[in-house]
């Protein structure tokens, strides 16, 4: 289904976003209530233009309503939805009525302020309701349609998938949301985590939250909601995206904001490193030498962190010594944190867990 710009058998698959699917099933499905015949393939144009045709796994006509399906193809990206069956279901609507979008099973339902779209609405971004209601009108054109019609969109299986997603935090209910700005998911490119990222802090700054928090990982995200008592909606699926963070609380202040995560990710942080995945930022053992003779740490110390195979093994040699090397990069990581946010008003505190969720740093 689809097709890919890749030319090399040994470069990633791109794919199509849950909106492109949703376009096409649109089309296919209005245009089949419309001649009595549904495409297949399926061709829509995308908003930068790419014609990318999808194979149909569904397709049912009635008197005034037709639905279509397509099987969501994520290309080479881990994407929870790929595998999906995205429907659209079209039903004539009388003639000035427009385009109206409804929620499916499957699709998500709006329930607070701060998204793309208001509470009550179903969970479909504006980006694809714009290529929807565009491609309904150029369908009935082509067709001689009114293009008054109601779409409803569902995803079988969807409420079960939005539970691997950020939804619920974001007060999305009921099932995944229908996305995509470009149409095309490019394999780990990571702009659905870092929209994910934005969406929460829109949400918390909508609901006039003062404190939010970010956590590298689940460890260090549970106990700085135990430490708070923080809401779900108070806490933002940061990761290894903490640049990501940073530079939209840049534009869109909170008035607290606490960073939290473990010793190795935070490291990275110190350094002046905004994205700690592994794969694309390392610790710096001899920078973490350096912050323990700055605590007082021996020669030999540093000479020891130097050959530490891990971060951890490095806090516990710091340790052993009496060295505080957690204290070192919790303040390392705020000091960074501050210089990404350039003078915006918001107030960092930076929280160094261990392993098992105890708080051994802070800063800030």
């Amino acid at each position: 289904m689809g097709e890919t710009s890749d030319t090399h058998a040994t470069a990633l698959r791109r794919g199509w976003t849950t909106g492109a699917c949703a376009t096409a099933a649109t089309r296919a499905a209005y245009e089949a209530l419309l001649t009595g015949a549904f495409p297949d393939p399926v061709e829509i144009v995308l908003p930068r233009g790419e014609r990318p045709a999808f194979a149909l796994a569904l397709e049912e006509l009635g008197e005034d309503v037709a639905r279509a399906g397509i099987v969501k193809d994520a290309g080479d990206d881990p994407d929870v939805t790929h595998g999906a069956l995205i429907v659209s279901r079209v039903t004539r609507l009388a003639p000035g009525a427009g385009v109206v979008f409804r929620a499916g099973e499957g699709v998500g339902e709006v329930t607070r302020a701060g998204l793309p779209v208001p509470p009550g609405e179903p969970a479909i971004n504006p980006v694809p309701r714009r290529m929807m209601a565009e491609t309904v009108a150029e369908t009935a054109r082509r067709h001689g349609g009114t293009g008054d019609v109601e779409v409803e969109i569902s995803v079988p299986g969807g409420e079960a998938l939005a539970q691997r997603t950020l939804n619920p935090r974001l007060g999305i209910l009921g099932g995944i949301s229908i996305l995509g700005t470009t149409g095309i998911v490019r394999p780990f490119s990571c702009s659905a985590w870092i929209h994910g990222i934005r969406e929460g802090i829109d949400v918390a700054r909508a609901a006039g939250l003062a404190h939010v928090a970010g956590a590298t990982g689940s460890t260090s995200e549970a106990a700085v909601r135990a430490l708070y008592g923080l809401p779900d909606h108070a806490l933002i699926d940061m990761g290894d995206f903490v640049g990501g963070m940073l530079k939209h609380l840049r534009a869109h202040p909170v008035e607290r904001v606490t960073i939290a995560g473990g010793f190795g990710k935070l490291a990275k942080l110190g350094q002046g490193m905004l994205d700690l995945h592994s794969g694309r930022s390392q610790v710096d053992f001899d920078w973490l030498a350096a912050r323990a003779a700055e605590r007082g740490g021996s020669d030999g110390l540093k000479a020891r962190i130097r050959g530490a195979n891990t971060a951890a093994e490095a806090l516990a040699l710091a340790g052993a010594e009496g060295v505080d090397l957690a204290a070192a990069v919790a303040e390392a990581a705020r000091a960074t944190a501050l210089a990404t946010l350039r003078g915006a008003p918001v107030g960092i505190e930076v929280l160094v867990f261990d392993r098992k969720g105890e708080l051994i740093a802070r800063a800030g």
